[in-house]
């Protein structure tokens, strides 16, 4: 599974609430929908996202 960091969950709150209110408090469906909605996401959620999602990723193809 994939868990944002402290950082990430601080930035994004706001967004979480104002886009994905329904999917609380299911993390994977905040997470996606979040991803889907990324074009509405304030700048500070968006740049906390991107970083943290390549890294995800990064560390599950090493991982491979």
């Amino acid at each position: 599974g994939f868990a944002f960091s402290s950082e990430a969950r601080q930035m994004c709150t706001g967004d979480a609430f104002r886009l994905c209110s329904s999917e609380i408090p299911n993390i994977p469906a905040i997470t996606a929908c979040m991803i889907k909605n990324k074009a509405q996401l304030s700048v500070g959620c968006r740049s906390v996202m991107d970083r943290e999602l390549a890294s995800s990723r990064s560390s599950k193809l090493a991982a491979q």
